[in-house]
């Protein structure tokens, strides 16, 4: 082996260690890749009680799927069908239970708002997949935030253009370890949570969910053909808000570690 390639491999485990320690995405390397003219790191969530990582390949989100909040932002629950939108695999942003992360105030917004949520992460995957089968793709659960530049959002919205910017930007999903589901088993109820500053601002029940985890997995199966390493935050309760630099958001559902960022 040339002293360049030893050189390289080095190189490559280095930022794969260190993106595993600082919970960042880090680079794969396997022989039958391409040549490329630079790296772009892959994304990947701690799971719990395991060495392994899991990758992520895509990120859906679903909308106003509590009746509280649904009424809140303007809509009737009642006669909406679910809806999805994405964000981008670099928006995770891992977090360590036991600890409070830094969390960057994004840039072009000034009203900043936490949705804390439940995310299912799929082990497998399949197209137009029965409500009755569907909780057998899950993997495991995690606690998250999806992040939202409110005002960018509900902007491009009055313009009836997409507002993808308001919720699809770097480290706009905070998120914790993967539990898998021979765990923790299958969330259908259980306290979900927000505080700031010590102060609840959202509080609910994962009952409380319109549409259930099984039926997300359902419907967008419908619309897009799912695959392992999928991950689905399923929606949030009423009273989202904002928060500044400084503000501490702790956020909790009932068998997962708490999840806890300082915006700064």
């Amino acid at each position: 082996m040339t002293s360049m390639k030893r050189r390289e491999m080095l190189h490559t485990t280095a930022a794969m260690t260190l993106g595993a320690i600082a919970g960042c995405a880090a680079p794969t390397v396997a022989s039958n890749q391409p040549r490329t003219p630079f790296t772009v790191a892959d994304t990947y969530i701690p799971i719990v009680g395991s060495d392994e990582m899991f990758p992520v390949r895509r990120i859906y989100c679903i909308g106003r799927n509590y009746a509280a909040h649904a009424r809140e932002m303007g809509s009737d629950p009642t006669r909406e069908p679910p809806f999805f939108f994405q964000k981008p695999t670099d928006a995770i942003q891992n977090v360590a239970p036991g600890t409070t992360a830094n969390h960057p105030y994004p840039t072009l917004t000034k009203n900043y708002h936490y949705e804390i949520e439940l995310v299912a992460a799929l082990g497998k995957g399949g197209r137009n997949v029965p409500v009755e089968k569907a909780l057998d793709l899950v993997y495991g659960y995690a606690i998250g935030l999806d992040m939202t530049r409110r005002d960018l959002q509900r902007g491009m919205g009055d313009q009836k253009k997409p507002w993808e910017i308001g919720k699809s930007f770097d480290m706009s999903a905070p998120i914790g370890p993967i539990h898998k589901v021979a765990q923790t088993g299958h969330f259908k109820q259980g306290s979900i949570w927000l505080k700031v500053n010590g102060q609840t601002k959202q509080d609910a029940n994962l009952s409380q969910m319109i549409w259930s985890v099984a039926e997300q997995i359902a419907k967008l199966s419908e619309a897009f053909e799912l695959m392992p390493g999928d991950i689905i935050f399923s929606g949030t309760p009423e009273n989202v808000g904002p928060v500044v630099k400084g503000d501490v958001m702790e956020g909790h559902i009932d068998g997962l570690p708490n999840l806890s960022v300082k915006v700064v």
